[in-house]
């Protein structure tokens, strides 16, 4: 079996640990963010629950932490749940929201 050198380095940015369970999605789309990071899967990423979407003072996402995702910086889940994934120290690496209308 050959892997991509994409999915080769995406394992390897997101450690040791392959995707698995409902994250496994986020690892096998090879979601980026702007910046060109690997969004990557499981422990990386976790749902987000009692998220509000907000028009103010842009249109985006508040979480329940008091984050504002900015909705330019959302890309699309697709489970249809709000997914937070984070970096080592904590930042917001990734952010998917369902689409609109579903």
């Amino acid at each position: 079996m050959r892997l991509s050198i994409a999915a080769l380095a995406g394992a390897l940015l997101c450690g040791a640990a392959l995707a698995h369970g409902p994250a496994e999605w986020i690892m096998q789309g090879q979601h980026r963010n702007a910046e060109g990071e690997w969004c990557c899967g499981e422990a990386d990423c976790f749902v987000v629950t009692a998220v509000a979407i907000v028009a103010l003072p842009a249109p985006g996402y508040r979480l329940p932490d008091g984050e504002f995702v900015p909705q330019s910086e959302a890309q699309p889940s697709a489970d249809g749940q709000f997914w937070r994934c984070r970096r080592p120290d904590g930042s917001r690496r990734c952010f998917f929201a369902p689409p609109p209308n579903s």
